[in-house]
């Protein structure tokens, strides 16, 4: 017999969403097929089956939240069967989120004591039913096995008061002011519900300190479309620049590359380049691990494929943890400048305006129009004090303006 858990994916992950179940009870599933899926607080994952044999004993709803280590089922083998209850693991939990998920179809159901015709429903279901005086025997259930569920009693409701013959028109009333509209509430998805948590924590945990600088863009630029017209399949990107220029200026000033954990700063053992990315849910930090010595090109091919699987949902809880550096840019959407909050375990984190066109006097008194880059620099002071950042800064912009070092 093999137990199926929710698996800790990442560090900070203590609790987990069984989305849907890919395999039903008495299924039979072969070692390495997909039998779940479940959802941590970045993407959705699939769960495979560590053996073959007989999926038994599921003891989670779908869309229920539950702690990572928590039974989901059970594999069985022939001549093996289900432990018993009370054998020391967890019960099976129920959902936490609102609208709260359906219990599971065996706890459903109950047969009343009158005899009367059994009626397949949910607790929450029933309770509706009984505040409105529903009988539940006229609703059509939707739920699994035809089952009554939360939606379909208030779907009777609806109806049912929709045909109702309408009251007689009341005296008109002298005119008053309408009330005003109620604000609409809307519950917070996982993935802004964990941003919020961690976002809050940074701010307030870690001592932030911003830095501002201009750089100048022209050789950045004049780079990228030599290279794009070299190789057509592979379109780099401002921001693959900006990254590659990172890992050049962290290799000189390997301080901002450190981590501050219990009192101590920890070296890692590689430049890692977290990427935000907005998804529809919300904003992901895609993580470019080991970029110190990849080339540009390399970095903008990493980089393009942990994109698309971010907005897709499919990157791997490795693809999302560790950044020990952040570049969150805005330039796209025309933002000039802005300050970012740093993601932990980083101790930085580099926020890009928009490159722009803009007049410069050079150095020798003529105005020239050139393209111009603001970047602000987020400090974490506990590890980086006001110089060793601002060096980095000047390191970068030596980096983009001389487009040779990140060759």
């Amino acid at each position: 017999m093999q137990t199926i858990i929710m698996p800790k994916m990442g560090d900070a992950m203590e609790e987990g969403t069984l989305v849907r179940w890919l395999k039903q009870e008495g299924d039979a599933v072969q070692e390495g097929e997909p039998i779940a899926e479940i959802a941590t607080d970045k993407a959705t994952v699939e769960i495979e089956a560590p053996i073959s044999g007989v999926l038994r004993g599921i003891r989670v709803a779908e869309n229920a939240v539950v702690p990572v280590n928590t039974p989901l089922a059970y594999i069985l083998q022939e001549g093996e069967s289900l432990p018993a209850e009370g054998d020391g693991k967890a019960p099976a939990p129920t959902a936490a989120a609102a609208p709260q998920p359906e219990p599971t179809p065996t706890t459903a159901a109950a047969t009343p004591a009158n005899g009367e015709e059994r009626v397949l429903a949910s607790p929450l279901a029933r309770k509706i039913a009984a505040e409105h005086g529903i009988d539940l025997r006229q609703v059509r259930g939707t739920g699994p096995k035809g089952r009554i569920v939360e939606r379909d009693v208030l779907a009777y409701l609806e109806s049912r008061q929709a045909t109702v013959a309408p009251a007689p028109a009341p005296i008109p009333a002298p005119a008053v002011a309408a009330a005003p509209a109620e604000a609409r509430v809307e519950t917070l998805n996982r993935l802004r519900q964990i941003t919020a948590q961690r976002t809050t924590e940074a701010h307030q945990t870690i001592p932030h300190f911003y830095l501002t600088m201009e750089i100048d863009m022209e050789e950045a630029l004049a780079l990228r479309q030599r290279l794009n017209q070299l190789d057509e399949s592979l379109r780099i990107s401002i921001n693959d620049l900006i990254v590659k220029a990172c890992a050049v200026a962290i290799e000189q000033h390997p301080i901002v590359n450190a981590t501050y954990q219990n009192g101590q700063i920890v070296h890692p053992n590689g430049i890692h380049i977290g990427i935000a990315v907005a998804v529809e849910q919300g904003l992901l930090v895609a993580v470019l691990k080991h970029c110190e010595g990849k080339s540009l090109r390399r970095i903008a091919q990493e980089s393009q494929s942990l994109i698309q699987k971010a907005r897709e949902g499919k990157l791997l809880p490795d693809e999302m943890t560790g950044n020990t550096f952040t570049v969150s840019n805005l330039g796209m959407f025309g933002i000039e400048q802005f300050t970012a909050i740093i993601n932990p375990p980083a101790s930085a984190i580099l926020a890009v305006g928009a490159t722009k066109r803009v007049p410069v006097v050079q150095e020798d008194g003529t105005v020239a129009a050139r393209h111009r880059m603001k970047v602000t620099l987020s400090c974490d002071h506990r590890v980086l004090d006001g110089a060793v950042g601002a060096q980095f800064l000047q390191t970068l912009k030596q980096v983009l303006e001389n487009s040779l070092w990140m060759l």
